[in-house]
């Protein structure tokens, strides 16, 4: 599976009909729809899909039309996203039209088209199932376990300071258990 980290966008004409795709992560999905919504208010439509793990890890999906011919742009965009292996994805094309009907095999094509060339034009990783941990440390150790974080790609999601001082982390899998591995002798894991 892979996801992107970044918004990217790519703009495909079809017989002077404007298709504006943008791919964006499904975190940032609903605002990047009401922002292009706002920018562009003479756009005829505004076609949405997105795959995204639920809390239980299932995948989630959802497509829209929008106003075009059921089955020609939707449920098209969100095929590419599954052929494309992509999860906490969305997909938002925007579409001026140019005047000249397409017919829905000539929907299907530019919408499939539009989605496959933002993605060409995205930064695509793999992904990677976060793991998350909470580890407590004596306060003289904060700037060594700063650094290892950095070091093993750990991200500090909290931290809280007291008698102790306890950080909530997350990583991908391996780099966790070498990050742990590593700071063994001054972290007590919580959680």
């Amino acid at each position: 599976m892979k996801y992107i980290k970044d918004i990217s966008s790519y703009t495909l004409e079809v017989k002077q009909s404007k298709f504006i795709a943008w791919l964006t992560p499904y975190d940032t999905y609903k605002n990047t729809l009401e922002d292009l919504k706002k920018e562009h208010p003479k756009a005829r439509h505004f076609v949405t899909a997105y795959r995204y793990l639920n809390e239980y890890e299932q995948i989630v999906e959802h497509s829209s039309d929008d106003g075009e011919p059921k089955g020609t742009s939707g449920r098209p965009s969100l095929m590419v996203l599954q052929g494309q292996k992509l999860i906490n994805t969305a997909v938002i094309i925007v579409r001026y039209f140019g005047g000249t009907k397409l017919g829905t095999g000539g929907l299907v094509r530019a919408y499939s088209d539009s989605v496959n060339l933002v993605i060409n034009e995205a930064s695509v990783l793999e992904y990677q199932k976060d793991f998350f941990t909470t580890i407590e440390i004596e306060y003289s150790d904060i700037r060594f376990i700063e650094y290892e974080c950095e070091a093993f790609n750990v991200s500090v999601l909290e931290k809280y300071f007291d008698t102790k001082t306890v950080y909530k982390i997350k990583a991908d899998e391996e780099s966790m258990k070498k990050f742990l591995e590593k700071v063994k002798r001054v972290v007590k894991i919580v959680l």
